[in-house]
């Protein structure tokens, strides 16, 4: 590649350093490939990185540790009464974010993949340009990975309402905070700042929260915010946001009766779009399906053969670690590698306190579906690890074919789920049985063994609980 004119050849772009962009640019990089990385904002990453998934945990677990000394004290530790000093949490969040971005950057450019920073938009099927045109490149393959953004508030679009990218920057804890949607962000950033002190209010439209979970596994962590938000307010919708002295004024339509709740502050977390709308797509042959997402194949290629896209910006689940996946099969098909995107399981993590994560087929999924399975639960108040924590509230359940045993899904509540659930998902990978969960030593004492125990369950031979007939 030609640097320092205006109209450069690329072999391979890649638009967006998230999770999916900069992990398709080193694994190409990797394989022999000459990259061009394009990023509009000048810290690499992504909004996981910079704004998202790794601010939250640093704020999450704080928050926990806080949680934790206090529920210590029935234990026999003695703590005085815990209290956060805001500045020095600010300065670790960034700490952090800024180590792991320079990383990505270091990463880059030890394997040689030119960064360009600025706006990518697509002039045709073959050529990109940055900023307006200052830049153009002509490519043979492109990847797109640019990601989404937060929906906005219809309406309150004009009012300096937070989404999860200001709270997670601490700009203050406001005694009165309402959260408006009840998915995995507002939960997760709502039990942060309940944490922290704020009076919270969760507004959501459907029947509960955490809808994308099964009940039973909700329903749990649903407990543990009754205890620790002031209100929850489920079958609700947001009808108005007005200005009210310093703080707000919040309408919200609440079985058949409108109710107006005074707050400091108001946390919008209704979900996320494709970063599809700006990219001139319109200029290619890029096909477009429901809700702005890309159209793509197994092989994650687009209608335009040369052109491939990965992560939010196409179907399935919002996830990094979906992109990443998806970032290392692209690269590997470029470089003329066998590989598709054929993975069994995505599994999902809800960071909450108690954390939930899931992977294979839910038990919804199989209702919705007519799909047969067995079932066996296993609670976490009859495993030894989980009483020696005090953190008895909790299960680990497991779905099977109800002929070969074969696993289909697991579920599981509690603390540690998401460094658990990847056992679980990488039996569902290796086509396991429920007899290969019972016959794998798991080390005793720990919350692992409860996967191990669920499998008993299913399997009708159960050893540490009165399994249900």
């Amino acid at each position: 590649m030609v640097m320092g004119s205006l109209t450069q050849d690329a072999e391979v772009v890649v638009i967006g350093a998230g999770p999916g962009g900069y992990v398709a640019a080193i694994r190409l990089a990797d394989l022999g490939k000459e990259v061009v990385l394009v990023e509009e904002s000048e810290d690499l990453g992504g909004v996981c990185l910079r704004e998202g998934c790794i601010p939250s945990k640093v704020l999450i677990n704080v928050v926990d540790m806080g949680n934790s000394a206090v529920d210590a004290r029935k234990m026999g530790l003695n703590v005085g009464e815990v209290s956060y000093d805001l500045d020095k949490l600010r300065k670790w969040t960034g700490s952090v974010v800024d180590g792991l971005t320079k990383g990505v950057r270091m990463l880059l450019e030890k394997r040689g993949v030119e960064i360009v920073h600025g706006r990518a938009q697509f002039v045709n099927n073959n050529t990109i340009s940055v900023d307006g045109g200052k830049v153009k490149l002509n490519f043979k393959h492109a990847v797109i990975a640019t990601g989404s953004r937060i929906n906005e508030l219809p309406s309150a679009y004009d009012l300096p309402l937070w989404s999860s990218s200001e709270a997670l920057k601490l700009p203050e804890v406001p005694k009165r905070l309402v959260v408006v949607g009840g998915g995995y962000i507002g939960l997760e950033m709502g039990l942060v700042y309940a944490g922290l002190g704020s009076k919270v209010t969760m507004v959501e439209f459907s029947e509960r929260l955490l809808l994308g979970a099964d009940p039973d596994l909700a329903g749990v962590m649903i407990k543990h915010c009754e205890q620790r938000m002031d209100r929850i307010l489920t079958e609700s919708r947001v009808e108005k946001v007005e200005k009210s002295g310093d703080g707000y004024a919040v309408t919200v339509s609440h079985k058949g009766e409108n109710e107006v709740i005074e707050c400091d502050q108001v946390l919008v977390a209704i979900g996320r779009k494709p970063n599809t709308d700006n990219l001139g797509l319109e200029n290619t042959d890029v096909k477009i399906i429901d809700h702005g997402l890309i159209d793509v194949d197994v092989h994650n290629r687009t209608s335009v053969p040369n052109i491939y896209a990965i992560g939010d910006v196409v179907r399935g689940p919002a996830l990094a670690h979906k992109a990443s996946r998806e970032a290392k099969v692209v690269a590997e098909i470029i470089a003329d590698h066998q590989a598709e995107f054929d993975n069994r399981a995505i599994p999902a993590v809800v960071f909450t306190d108690p954390e939930i994560a899931w992977t294979g087929l839910t038990e919804r999924e199989a209702h919705d579906q007519g799909i047969s399975y067995k079932l066996g639960k296993f609670p976490l108040r009859a495993l030894g690890r989980a009483r020696t924590m005090g953190r008895t509230d909790g299960m680990v359940k497991i779905l099977s074919d109800p002929e070969t045993n074969l696993v289909l899904g697991v579920g599981m509540v509690g603390p540690h789920v998401s460094e658990m659930i990847s056992e679980a998902t990488l039996a569902l990978e290796m086509g396991a049985t429920l007899e290969d969960l019972m016959v794998t030593i798991h080390p005793h004492p720990t919350i692992s063994e409860s996967i191990m125990e669920a499998a008993e369950v299913a399997a009708g031979s159960a050893v540490h609980i009165i399994a249900p007939k």
